[in-house]
């Protein structure tokens, strides 16, 4: 698997999202991807309760450990990379989390638009 180029939103050097969970779809801590990452796991969302909630009812339940696959489930305030898509239909909903543009993937961009995601922007990213 061959990782696209580490770049954010912003077009500068992708940060780390979380290493306290393990995120990503590499499990490196950033919301890297590549050809084989489907679901574009390229939005470095923080958690809320809110989303948490709705994301367990639309059928991601993100907040249960599942310790078969290493997963001690997210709560509030964990930093985790979301599907773009999962992440723009929170949008839609009135329930998306805040972003960490700096460490979100610009091939976050093919599916939400930059102005969505300044929405959420957390402090100076």
């Amino acid at each position: 698997m061959e990782m696209d180029p580490a770049v954010n939103v912003l077009g500068e050097e992708l940060v780390t999202c979380s290493l306290d969970p393990v995120t990503g779809f590499f499990r490196d801590g950033a919301c890297n991807t590549c050809a084989q990452d489907q679901g574009s796991h390229t939005v470095c969302a923080v958690m809320t309760a809110e989303f948490l909630a709705y994301s367990k009812y639309v059928g991601n339940d993100l907040s249960s450990p599942r310790p078969e696959f290493g997963f001690a489930g997210l709560k509030p305030g964990d930093q985790w990379c979301l599907c773009a898509s999962r992440f723009l239909q929170a949008h839609d909903e009135g329930c998306a989390p805040n972003v960490s543009l700096a460490a979100t993937h610009r091939r976050a961009l093919e599916i939400v638009p930059l102005e969505v995601l300044r929405q959420y922007a957390l402090g100076p990213d």
